[in-house]
Parts: structure tokens; sequence; C-alpha cells
């Protein structure tokens, strides 16, 4: 992370509140807005601190935001394996 932001981080988020949000976005991908989003999760928390699990999320590849900012879940590990597993499927160079 940049130097700037570690520095105006108060909370860290908990892993259960990580996984929360992660199993909440695969449930509902596609439906909500960044804001909206939040409103909607089972367990309130500080938007700072949502926004925090959103960014890291963003940061590995786990989610989305399309052009009208809905964000949706686009981790498939499994779903990658099956298709490098496909002989018909081949790396370019």
């Amino acid at each position: 992370m940049e130097q700037s932001l570690q520095k105006s981080i108060i909370h860290y988020p908990r892993l259960d509140t990580v996984l929360m949000v992660e199993e909440f976005i695969k449930e509902h991908g596609g439906e909500y807005k960044r804001k909206s989003l939040w409103q909607h999760l089972p367990k309130g928390m500080m938007y700072q601190t949502y926004s925090l699990i959103l960014d890291y999320l963003l940061e590995l590849g786990k989610i989305a935001i399309d052009r009208e900012g809905k964000i949706c879940w686009i981790w498939d590990p499994e779903g990658v394996k099956r298709y490098i597993a496909r002989p018909r499927l081949f790396w370019r160079k």
C-alpha cells in the first residue's frame, strides 16, 4: 500500500468482516453500486473500513466495477482451471 494510505487508516477490518463483504458481493453481484452495497450489508461498518475492503478486493482482482458503477464478483479459480485444461485452448506468443 502507499505510504499516505497507511497513515490515514485508523481501523483495519477483521477477517470475518472481509469475508462477509465477499460473500455478499458473490450473492448480489451486479445489483448494487458502491454506497448502495454498503447500505445493504448484513452488518454495519464504518464507510472507511468498507472502502478499504473494496480497494483490497479490487487490487486482488476478485471484484470489478462496471461502467454503471455496479460491483460484481469476478474471481473464479476453478473456472480458470477448467479452461486451462481444455486442449484446444493455448497461449499465443
